[in-house]
């Protein structure tokens, strides 16, 4: 790890007395230009009011605000928005996942920079510890997103992009501190010169155990991460690029009895989990731009993924590769855009070494062709796509999906689409309850279908701009997505779980209402989501437990003079059912944040999270059974109760 580190500070020092030699010719030539949002996700490069996909985009200004709100990572930020639940699966080892419009967390595929790189082993713990001050911006598509990137984007997707150098020096060093004893210190830099260009983040955690509801176990594990993404650019011509970069996560995080955790074990204290997790992705980007406009892409990308784990009944080690190779070309012609491209993609699984363990070395692979037609009319763009995927082990699969926008005139829109999906099922993916590692059993491919999907999406848009310079923007959208075979995981008397095959479907639907707007200099934000989510192949009650009906937000930020800014928040969560199909309480969530600019370089936050300290500990016991062999029950709400955190960040 000491290496690691004085690596990546002699790479800093090199870049910096670099960019000291080369003129920068082209920083004198910008000039500074409107922020367009461009979407990077539907492949098109399209203005995101004009994608017939729809797409939300949280940009380099939110991703610069969270950087000092939740520096070590993305999951506070994206479950703000509306439609998305960000589940915790795990109370001792804090691990989370995304669900979307009411579907469990394997149904939302994770990429970066568009490269699907997260799933199955390595899909769960650390996914979401991406610290926002390297992100440039992330998009999520709701509902079906198959045809685009082929299977496990049934509920949707989430896409993140990384920072990409800018002809201004970019230096950033963050620091931070919580009530929960959370230390967090990043930095980003970046640079671009005449043929080549840089960017760096590295960034420490260190998190102290916390036993928030004093029953002697950890409601946030004691952890210790570090963050390493050196990229580096080349730029051959004025109409290509190439870029090189390594991204190095490592964690290790130790959760369970508290006295155990301090060294004080006994034979009464003695259940932990300690996870040690060791992530390294390297990814390879080349672009040609052509004379006609048209565009080669090719992306390129490996990612090993190891995790130890040990408790005081059982350890295993093992480590999952996954890998991405996709060519494409993309033409324009006349209010017509087509993009053909193909892909292979896949990961391999295998445990090392272990004491409780029943699940053997696997490989899931598929290779996918795909065309995508965009056209453009007078008031409206169409949008097709057919893909194939060809899988090692579950056949191939047909992907076509249609969408579009019309625009009614400068104020009104609408947009709707529908297109099919499929999951491969892995009894390693993620799921609303972490099952204990040595339960799982292996999926049996020789009866076990792969999982599709049909899903659809209806939206109408209305915007104005006032002569005052308030503003506004109302959306209000519809979904139903349905899932034929459902994997389902099921437990035998022995407590072992298996997964197989239900004969009925799985159905989400609802709607999604957000408003957004600038009224006396106030950004504000409101959305509602209201969700059906039902296994239709249970009798009696047949909603899908831990998904509340009604969800809402509201959020508010204003800019104040002299450098102050104030914002607030407020989330409401409706009842759920449990695992045992009773129902818990709604509660309700606030936050506050006051930042300060001191000076043209520093900038002061003060956030404080949960304010009202709801917590599901006030409501009911964490687990059964005794201190030396608990049983954890599902979470619904949050356990970590109220944080004040302080961040300091300066700029060059």
């Amino acid at each position: 790890m000491k290496k690691i580190v004085f690596f990546a500070a002699a790479l800093i020092s090199f870049f910096a007395a670099a960019q000291q030699k080369v003129a920068d010719t082209l920083q004198n030539k910008e000039k500074e230009i409107e922020e367009i949002t461009i979407v990077a996700s539907s492949r098109t490069g399209q203005k995101i009011e004009n994608s017939p996909q729809k797409v939300e985009v949280l940009g380099k200004e939110e991703m610069n605000e969270e950087s000092g709100i939740k520096p070590a990572g993305i999951g506070s930020i994206l479950g703000d928005i509306s439609g998305v639940q960000i589940q915790q699966s795990s109370p001792v080892s804090g691990n989370s996942n995304i669900r979307i419009q009411g579907l469990d967390g394997r149904y939302t595929q994770i990429l970066r920079d568009g490269m699907p790189l997260f799933d199955g082993f390595s899909g769960g713990l650390g996914v979401l510890s991406v610290p926002p001050l390297d992100l440039q911006q992330v998009e999520l598509i709701k509902g079906s997103a198959s045809t685009l990137y082929g299977g496990g984007a049934i509920g949707g997707l989430v896409n993140i992009i990384s920072r990409k150098p800018t002809a201004k020096q970019e230096l950033t060093f963050l620091a931070n501190y919580s009530t929960l004893d959370e230390k967090n210190l990043n930095m980003f830099a970046s640079k671009k010169m005449n043929r080549f260009g840089y960017v760096f983040f590295g960034g420490i955690t260190s998190q102290n155990a916390k036993d928030v509801n004093k029953d002697g176990f950890s409601d946030v594990p004691k952890t210790n991460s570090l963050v390493l993404h050196p990229e580096v650019f080349f730029y051959p011509s004025e109409s290509s690029v190439i870029s090189l970069g390594w991204t190095g996560s490592f964690d290790k995080n130790t959760g369970g009895d508290m006295q155990v955790i301090r060294n004080n074990g006994d034979n009464i204290h003695q259940y932990f989990e300690k996870n040690i997790l060791k992530r390294n992705t390297f990814d390879l980007i080349y672009q040609q731009n052509f004379s006609n406009n048209s565009k080669l892409e090719f992306k390129n990308s490996l990612s090993d993924f190891n995790r130890d784990f040990t408790s005081n009944e059982n350890f295993l080690n093992a480590n999952q590769k996954n890998y991405f190779s996709e060519l494409t070309y993309t033409r324009p012609f006349t209010n017509t855009l087509l993009v053909l491209g193909a892909d292979f993609q896949g990961s391999k699984f295998n445990p090392k070494s272990f004491q409780s363990f029943q699940i053997p070395a696997f490989e899931n692979n598929s290779f996918g062709i795909f065309l995508q037609n965009t056209t453009k009319l007078k008031k409206a763009t169409i949008e097709s796509g057919i893909r194939t995927d060809f899988t090692n082990t579950y056949g191939s699969f047909f992907l076509p999906s249609l969408a579009g926008i019309y625009h009614f005139d400068e104020h009104w829109a609408a947009r709707g689409g529908i297109g099919l999906g499929y999951k491969v099922p892995n009894a390693l993916a993620a799921q609303n309850v972490d099952y204990s590692l040595e339960k799982l059993l292996p999926i049996d491919t020789q009866n076990t279908k792969a999982e599709k999907s049909v899903g659809y999406n209806l939206e109408f848009n209305y915007k104005k701009k006032f002569d005052s310079g308030n503003e506004i923007f109302i959306n209000q959208a519809f979904f139903l997505t349905q899932i034929s075979s459902p994997v389902i995981a099921h437990q035998t008397s022995t407590g072992n779980i298996y997964f197989y095959n239900e004969s009925k479907s799985v159905v989400s639907k609802g709607f999604d209402t957000y408003i957004k707007g600038k009224f006396d200099e106030w950004e504000l934000y409101f959305g509602y989501t209201f969700t059906i989510a039902k296994y239709n192949f249970l009798e009696g009650n047949d909603y899908i437990p831990l998904t509340p009906k009604h969800r809402a937000a509201m959020t508010g930020l204003k800019d104040f003079e002299n450098g102050w800014k104030l914002g607030i928040e407020a989330s409401y969560n409706g009842k759920q059912y449990r695992l045992d199909y009773s129902r818990t309480p709604s509660y309700l969530f606030t936050a506050a944040i006051i930042s300060k600019d001191i000076g043209k370089h520093f900038i002061v936050v003060l956030n404080g999270e949960n304010l009202l300290d709801y917590r599901q500990s006030k409501k009911e016991a964490l687990y059964s059974g005794n201190i030396s062999n608990p049983t954890f029950y599902p979470l619904w709400a949050p356990i970590d109760g109220r944080v004040i955190n302080l961040s300091v960040k300066w700029k060059l």
